[in-house]
């Protein structure tokens, strides 16, 4: 209850999301060009709702996550708290009511909330698989009077068929494939900490496991890794943001995330030894979850065949 006060508060005092136009996104996302250079730096507004994102993440999300893990009931509870929030669903245009989020922003939520729990994460967000064709092809009236009542639901995917075969278009994903990304890299993220708390505390042959050049070694691997898959689908996001086509760098982005998620998240599995088995530990889960990210949204194989497709193309006349 104090939590939610506290979410409900920072709210209030401006947490607002950026509007999804070009100008606003442009100056929303972190990669913008300012005086200065190119810049890595969040604006206040997005280290804002990260930190929201992050607590209610590790605060609400990560005590049930294995509760719910086990019993695979629907986490409808937290999902609700979520979206009181404005955690689900942000990339509706504010002029139906959502808070019209940019790719990055969007992104940045996306990997705190993949920290706790990637199944929690991906039910949040499964909405805009049926959303954003209806935001992208549809007019006023549809927008209108479906966009405010979609759930991921058997309706929305018979309408969203309909939609296709009327209009003719064909659907880009850009938001969700970065997303996938970025949740790949939120459980990348989670594995490498857990991975070097427990190296911390972990001791043979009289000295924690992390003093071992084997065990820090392989934890430097791991924290390469993830931060390369971060800066990848953030710049993926930043282009989409700009206004242009992000093909190459979103496949390189959610192919690159998918792998990095795995093989950090087996990583910290060997870090715990036997305990990495043991579901008492969290990364026996992790490892578990990490391979959706080399399967949907386009398999691992699928975009590399389009990154090739893609450099190969630039240099054909």
């Amino acid at each position: 209850m104090l939590l939610n006060k506290v979410f409900r508060a920072s709210l209030r005092s401006g947490i607002r999301l950026q509007s999804s136009s070009a100008a606003a996104a442009k100056t929303a996302s972190s990669g913008h060009v300012g005086s200065s250079g190119f810049s890595f730096e969040l604006t206040d507004q997005q280290k804002e709702f990260q930190q929201l994102a992050r607590r209610f993440a590790r605060e609400e999300m990560m005590p049930v996550a294995a509760a719910y893990d086990k019993s695979a009931e629907y986490p409808f509870p937290i999902i609700k708290k979520a979206w009181e929030l404005g955690l689900v669903n942000g990339h509706i245009p504010q002029e139906y009511g959502g808070m019209g989020l940019s790719i990055f922003d969007a992104c940045l939520i996306t990997e705190e909330l993949a920290y706790a729990c990637t199944g929690m994460q991906t039910a949040m967000e499964a909405n805009s698989l049926g959303q954003m064709p209806v935001i992208i092809a549809g007019n006023n009236k549809v927008i209108g009077k479906y966009l405010t009542i979609l759930l991921f639901l058997t309706l929305s995917c018979f309408m969203v068929l309909r939609l296709c075969f009327l209009k003719g278009f064909a659907v880009t994903k850009p938001m969700t494939l970065l997303q996938v990304a970025a949740g790949a890299t939120g459980l990348a993220q989670r594995a490498l900490d857990e991975a070097t708390n427990y190296a911390m505390e972990r001791k043979t042959f009289g000295k924690v496991i992390a003093e071992h050049q084997a065990v820090s070694f392989l934890l430097a691997e791991m924290a390469m890794k993830v931060e390369l898959a971060r800066m990848a689908y953030q710049r993926s996001a930043w282009e989409v943001d700009q206004g242009r086509r992000n093909t190459y760098y979103a496949s390189i982005a959610k192919a690159f995330a998918g792998d990095i998620a795995n093989q950090v998240a087996t990583d910290a599995v060997q870090v715990f030894g036997g305990n990495g088995f043991n579901s008492d530990y969290p990364v026996e889960k992790l490892m578990r979850d990490a391979k959706i990210y080399q399967i949907y949204e386009g398999t691992a194989q699928i975009q590399r065949l389009i990154i090739a497709r893609e450099h190969l193309g630039k240099f054909k006349k």
